[in-house]
């Protein structure tokens, strides 16, 4: 008889061991369909790129280190010896490349084959313009800053950005922000060395320039910046002059129109086509700005004869609500000696001003209006 336990055995375990092995199936998954958000155009993020990069220079402009003082050269004179060539000290970029490649360049860290500066010639600044060489610009405006104010037959560097349009506003944004750097940079001791006078000339007259030809080609949208850094190369004299003249307005009533000789002696103090730029929102929010301005500081100056308190910075001029915040500030730790001793009409005038610009959905425009229908054609005090 024959034993076949073995073979049994044998086949019950091959069959358990494959049952063992055997996966197990998933559960299905049951279906949830669902929509993606859209991404954004490339049009979209390509016209996002070009309004945020010009503000992110400015910035790391302001934030770079201050360049040393160097003498400034002939502003006026042509150089005669324009025979030798040099390398530029960034590679050029051609003309046809976006202007987003341009800002690029700004971020990369330099070759470290350094080669030795040779100051360049105006021409080789023109064409840096031209070329959107934007390294280069920021070499010389750390070494020979000058030479960026410099006048070349009938154009500046500046204006030369402009001219050739809105394809390199760029440029023209990188110039008047490495003139903003350079006036934020200057010590008060350096202001009336020759040299500096010097060059804060030229720097005005630059921007006066540009200022005339933004408004005659309609290029509108810098001319409230190109103003601003203009009042800014002018320091204290100016502000200190038109505060003079908007208090004794103060002091005289509504007779002497008080809001209408602040709003002109802003506008008349850039150029003679500024005083008829009237449909530009940039430039009126700025000018209605620093007429508020003018008229805190001039209320608050005169509050200063009778209140024993800090005067407002004149840096603040300007420059958003900086002025307001430190006029209420002012006004409210020195509320009791100003209800003691001020004239009844200061007081009203005073309490009208903090009334009309304390409010923040209102535009500068429209609190100018409001304080000249009150302090230049109202009753008054």
């Amino acid at each position: 008889m024959v034993n076949n336990a073995p073979i049994i055995q044998f086949l019950v375990e091959q069959e358990s061991r494959s049952t063992l092995l055997q996966p197990i199936p998933r559960g299905r998954v049951e279906s949830g369909p669902c929509l993606p958000a859209r991404l954004p155009s490339t049009g979209f993020l390509q016209r996002e790129a070009d309004q945020t990069a010009p503000k992110t220079i400015l910035r790391q402009l302001r934030r770079s280190p201050t360049p040393p003082l160097t003498p400034p050269p002939a502003l006026d004179s042509e150089e005669s010896d324009t025979g030798q060539q040099r390398t530029s000290v960034s590679s050029p970029v051609s003309p046809s490349s976006p202007s987003t490649s341009s800002f690029k360049s700004v971020i990369l860290p330099s070759s470290p084959a350094s080669r030795a500066w040779k100051e360049p010639q105006p021409f080789e600044v023109f064409r840096a313009i031209e070329r959107k060489d934007i390294m280069f610009l920021m070499e010389v405006r750390d070494r020979a800053f000058p030479l960026l104010l410099r006048k070349t037959g009938n154009a500046t560097p500046l204006l030369h950005a402009m001219r050739i349009g809105q394809s390199h506003r760029d440029v023209a944004i990188l110039l008047l922000g490495a003139f903003s750097r350079w006036i934020n940079h200057l010590d008060d001791s350096e202001v009336q060395l020759p040299k500096t006078r010097v060059i804060l000339k030229a720097l005005r007259t630059n921007l006066k320039l540009a200022i005339d030809y933004g408004l005659y080609k309609s290029q509108s949208d810098l001319v409230a910046s190109f103003l601003q850094t203009l009042v800014m190369s002018e320091g204290d004299k100016w502000v200190k002059a038109q505060i003079a003249a908007v208090s004794l307005a103060l002091r005289s009533g509504n007779t002497a129109k008080p809001v209408s000789t602040a709003e002109a002696a802003v506008r008349k103090f850039a150029t003679r086509e500024l005083s008829r730029a009237d449909a530009i929102a940039a430039l009126e929010d700025y000018v209605a700005n620093a007429t508020i301005d003018l008229l805190l500081l001039s209320a608050w100056s005169m509050a200063l004869e009778s209140v024993p308190g800090e005067p407002i910075p004149f840096y603040y001029f300007a420059r958003d609500d900086r002025v307001f915040t430190a006029f209420a500030d002012r006004v409210e730790v020195h509320r009791s000696a100003i209800h003691r001793n001020l004239s009844r009409r200061l007081k009203w005038q005073l309490r009208l001003l903090r009334q009309v610009l304390e409010s923040r959905s209102t535009t500068y425009r429209a609190k100018v209006e409001l304080l000249a229908s009150e302090l230049d054609h109202g009753d008054g005090v």
